[in-house]
């Protein structure tokens, strides 16, 4: 009898895998699609230095017309200068601050219709929601929330436009701490996590204008403000955060410029962001039916997971606190 059952199971489970495979590649939304650089407008945010500078070079090194944005103009310089050097192309550089509306705009207007726009820019101030001035609070949620809205703004009439009507992007660089939040990130977490929001509902109204939303969830960058950001970290912040690694721009530039290339809406960039991805999925699109079958079949002992990383941080945060008593 139990080897009955056994032969029964055996039989049963392929074919329960393979009709989950054929109904998942039946419903999918939206369909797969590859967004093509060469020849384009790529428009960057935050493109005079670390993620930002890399995405530029990488997409001027693969023939795109490349257009970058920042604050600082003589870093702009530098950065159109190096990535001269780097790839022989030129691109278009734009001083304007992502939380002045009518700047991005002009910036904008002046750059042309753009094919895939980049909102790179980012702040990150580390602190104790109760210890942090309301002021940076403030700051971070304007330049990676509301700036983003800007950005998307000014550009979505010109990318409705666009001349070749070829599939257009709009890729969102959010952060792990978009996925989950962890102490000492409570501004920095919700500037982020807004973000997914943004874009899930986003990618609903642009899909009909053949526009595919990216949302890019990188960890901890060697950026120049890297550094500068370590030195802020509360203590407890760097002990549950110890874990998660880092990477270099370029490393980070590449996984983001070929997620948005293949019109991933998730894109993750390491492999613990690749579980924490399967993890967070919930109710955001999903292109490719060979993913959404890994992120059914794994949803249930992820959840596992991820009780027990709670478990392990709630029990160093109980441990921090118990030896500062």
């Amino acid at each position: 009898m139990a080897d009955l059952s056994i032969a029964f199971f055996s039989l049963l489970l392929p074919f329960f895998s393979l009709s989950l495979l054929v109904f998942l590649a039946f419903i999918v939304r939206p369909r797969p699609v590859k967004v093509p650089i060469k020849n384009r407008h790529v428009f960057i945010t935050g493109g005079s230095s670390g993620i930002g500078l890399a995405l530029a070079q990488q997409a001027a090194s693969e023939g795109a017309k490349v257009s970058i944005l920042a604050r600082n103009i003589g870093r702009l310089e530098d950065a159109k200068e190096s990535i001269r050097l780097s790839t022989g192309r030129d691109v278009a550089i734009f001083s304007a601050d992502v939380r002045d509306y009518e700047a991005v705009k002009k910036a904008v207007e002046e750059a042309g219709p753009i094919d895939v726009l980049v909102c790179n820019q980012g702040v990150f101030v580390p602190q104790e929601l109760e210890t942090q001035d309301i002021e940076e609070i403030k700051f971070m949620i304007d330049v990676n929330l509301t700036g983003t809205f800007h950005l998307i703004k000014a550009a979505l009439p010109g990318m409705k436009n666009r001349a070749d009507r070829g599939p257009g992007s709009i890729a969102i660089m959010s952060s792990q701490a978009g996925q989950v939040g962890i102490y000492g990130y409570t501004a920095y977490s919700a500037s982020k996590f807004g973000l997914r929001g943004l874009a899930e509902a986003l990618q609903q109204e642009v899909i009909g204008e053949n526009i595919h939303v990216s949302l890019i969830f990188p960890l901890d960058t060697e950026t120049p403000g890297f550094a500068e950001e370590n030195k802020r970290r509360p203590q407890l912040t760097s002990i549950l955060a110890a874990s998660s690694g880092s990477m270099k721009a370029d490393e980070v530039a590449k996984k983001a410029l070929n997620g948005l290339k293949s019109g991933n809406f998730i894109v993750p960039c390491n492999f613990e962001g690749f579980f924490l991805s399967l993890a967070t999925s919930g109710l955001s699109p999903q292109r490719s039916f060979l993913m959404a079958f890994i992120e059914v079949i794994a949803a249930g002992i992820l959840r596992v997971v991820g009780l027990c990383f709670q478990w392990n941080w709630y029990g160093n945060i109980d441990k921090f606190l118990g030896e500062r008593k």
